[in-house]
């Protein structure tokens, strides 16, 4: 009977907590609060922070790093508030570094938070480049992916676990559970089921749709979107078909997300075109 009232609650929240991806309509399930999230976001980039090697802001990587950011920022605050989606970005606190690291990665947490590493600028190669990859960082955090993932933690577990996903909202930021399914929504892997049957193809989704929102942000914000292929095209020539296979990867394969930038391209360059004028 208590499994059987968890599963019924469990579909109460489902059903109240439905809410749409700005841009791109799709339904989502969203079950933490937003200020739980950027409470946990804020904490973990200031431990990530303090323990990093921060490139100072006077470098002029850095200081493009943040001028991009910025750009990026403005397009997307310009089309969430004049699109219905403002709450989305209230308690946003943006923030851009670079990161001295040889990873060839960026990353954006819930409200802004912004890292990119430098091992990732001889590919970005430009500002274009570089908008390519913060407006796809940004978008997760506009798209509220990681809250999206979470909350399916959430569920998934306490279909598994009579009562956890009660108390996992209940207590939300202060539960050490919750705290283990953020850092599990931004990259730690869960539960084997979970990964495979449900986490890594959703991911792949969230990434497609982020390569879409970004699009338009870069383009929004004055880059050309075309760059955006050309960045892609060097990733892959650089991964030298090296890298995993699709169904095992949280990433789309080279070859289909640059054929799916193709097919967004003709809407983005309407946008760019508008930011031009």
């Amino acid at each position: 009977m208590k499994k059987v009232l968890i599963l019924m609650l469990s579909l109460a929240f489902a059903v109240t907590a439905c809410e749409k991806v700005p841009l791109t309509g799709r339904k989502q399930l969203i079950l933490v609060p937003p200020s739980d999230m950027l409470a946990m976001s804020f904490t973990q980039y200031k431990a990530f922070l303090d323990t990093s090697r921060v490139v100072p802001t006077s470098n002029n990587d850095a200081e493009m790093v943040t001028r991009v950011g910025n750009r990026i920022r403005q397009a997307v605050e310009s089309y969430m508030n004049s699109n219905g989606f403002s709450k989305r970005l209230e308690g946003f606190q943006w923030e851009y570094h670079l990161v001295q690291s040889n990873q060839v990665n960026a990353w954006c947490m819930p409200g802004g938070k912004i890292v990119v590493y430098s091992g990732i600028l001889p590919y970005t190669q430009n500002e274009a480049g570089l908008a390519t990859v913060l407006g796809h960082e940004v978008s997760h955090a506009i798209a509220e992916h990681g809250n999206e993932r979470m909350s399916e933690g959430l569920l998934a577990n306490g279909l598994l676990q009579a009562g956890q996903v009660a108390t996992g909202i209940a207590t939300s930021a202060k539960s050490p559970q919750t705290q283990a399914l953020f850092q599990q929504a931004f990259g730690v892997v869960g539960p084997l089921a979970y990964q495979f049957g449900r986490g890594l193809p959703h991911s792949r989704s969230q990434e497609s749709e982020a390569d879409h929102l970004g699009l338009i942000f870069m383009s929004m914000a004055g880059y050309n979107p075309a760059e955006a292929i050309t960045f892609w095209q060097r990733m892959a020539k650089a991964s030298g078909g090296k890298a995993p296979a699709e169904f095992f990867s949280d990433h789309p394969s080279d070859a289909r997300r640059i054929a799916d930038l193709q097919k967004l391209l003709p809407d983005a360059q309407k946008y760019y075109a508008s930011a031009r004028r």
